[in-house]
């Protein structure tokens, strides 16, 4: 087939680009040929928090990335849909994870299904932002309406779909485990580049920190650990007001005692933080999926995870980790479980089995098969 796949992808940084480009990967291996339609102005500097929306890593090999969106400029939706249009591709797929980026994303939908040609399927990431805004539904609505189908990673993301559309073909399938960020490296070797203390234990809290990923509750639990040798890690770029976190590290007596990376984690540096520490912490308010958690999967990590959104189907409690409610004094009980009570070694054969379910080819052909229902 000749597909095309439209979102976020290099020179832009993230979850996202990262997730685009890796179905790239799979449905190139897959024998289809596969060109991805990224934003030549994804987000413009007045809405966007963090200090640089492109990677600092070399552009990724193999791939044909063409920026033709302006997420801003209604003339370039339609002349970008219809140059998408003219390639007559048998399957489009497009990112969908913020209402923002509707108008654009619907307006280049609607210009290639005239074509009456190419099956526009949808991989829905959020329906529903996690920090949602007046009009948001109006404008998620407006996409749905432009595509054929939907897959969505999660059950409370396809929940959300059907509330907007009880008609057209949808699928679930989880996301795939993140493999494209190198190879385990032994924790004295991570210990040792990330100049840590090795007499130390460590729980990992990664990503762009904003606040409905709770690291709030996380700062809070921490007093209530039980084990005196764990030290935090927060490694991601602050979208919210670091100010609040360094105050409540100060409160808690925390302030010299983590490290605190504040910005974002280059790629081939990210092995580093997960393979130096024991444990990765969720500790969600709200949630329909976290890539964080495919990326723990990768290195074999423990976590403990919030019960809320899809991260509860992703993290079997007691076999891969610990779910708790989103509050401190839950998210310390399931840190203490972890190193007071768990058997590291079965875990961690949990954690290699478990993972078998979340694979890339299992997603493309979750999508192909989603195509002939369109």
């Amino acid at each position: 087939m000749k597909i095309a796949i439209i979102g976020t992808a290099f020179p832009y940084r993230g979850g996202l680009a990262n997730f685009n480009e890796r179905l790239a990967c799979e449905m190139q291996k897959d024998g289809h040929q596969v060109s991805i339609y990224t934003f030549s102005l994804q987000y413009p500097d007045f809405i966007f928090p963090g200090k640089s929306q492109y990677s600092e890593d070399d552009a990724p090999k193999d791939l044909k990335i063409e920026r033709v969106l302006n997420s801003l400029n209604l003339f370039n939706w339609i002349g970008a849909g219809n140059k998408i249009k003219k390639e007559n591709y048998d399957l489009v797929v497009i990112g969908y994870w913020l209402p923002f980026m509707s108008p654009c994303l619907s307006a280049v939908a609607n210009r290639i299904k005239s074509n009456k040609h190419s099956k526009i399927v949808s991989v829905v990431h959020n329906m529903i932002p996690h920090e949602s805004r007046i009009g948001d539904r109006f404008l998620s609505n407006i996409f749905v309406k432009n595509c054929h189908g939907f897959l969505a990673l999660s059950s409370s993301v396809l929940e959300d779909i059907n509330s907007f559309d009880n008609q057209k073909p949808k699928t679930l399938s989880p996301h795939p485990v993140y493999d494209n960020f190198g190879k385990s490296v032994s924790k004295q070797e991570a210990i040792s580049h990330l100049e840590l203390d090795p007499q130390y234990k460590y729980i990992l809290f990664f990503g762009l920190i904003r606040d409905y990923k709770g690291l709030d509750l996380l700062i809070e639990a921490m007093p209530m650990v039980k084990e005196k040798s764990v030290r935090l890690i927060i490694a991601g770029e602050y979208y919210s007001d670091r100010d609040f976190y360094t105050d409540l590290l100060q409160k808690n007596g925390l302030k010299d005692t983590v490290i605190d990376v504040n910005g974002f984690v280059a790629q081939d540096e990210v092995k580093y933080y997960f393979c130096a520490s024991d444990l990765v912490v969720q500790p969600y308010k709200s949630a329909t999926q976290s890539g964080v958690t495919q990326i723990a999967y990768h290195f074999n990590k423990p976590m403990v995870v919030t019960n809320v959104g899809g991260l509860t189907e992703m993290c079997p409690h007691g076999k891969v980790g610990y779910v708790v409610e989103p509050n401190p004094r839950e998210v310390a009980k399931g840190i203490n479980q972890f190193f007071l009570e768990a058997d590291l070694e079965q875990m961690t054969k949990n954690i290699i089995e478990e993972k078998k379910k979340y694979s890339w080819n299992k997603l493309s052909n979750e999508i192909y098969s989603l195509a002939d229902k369109c």
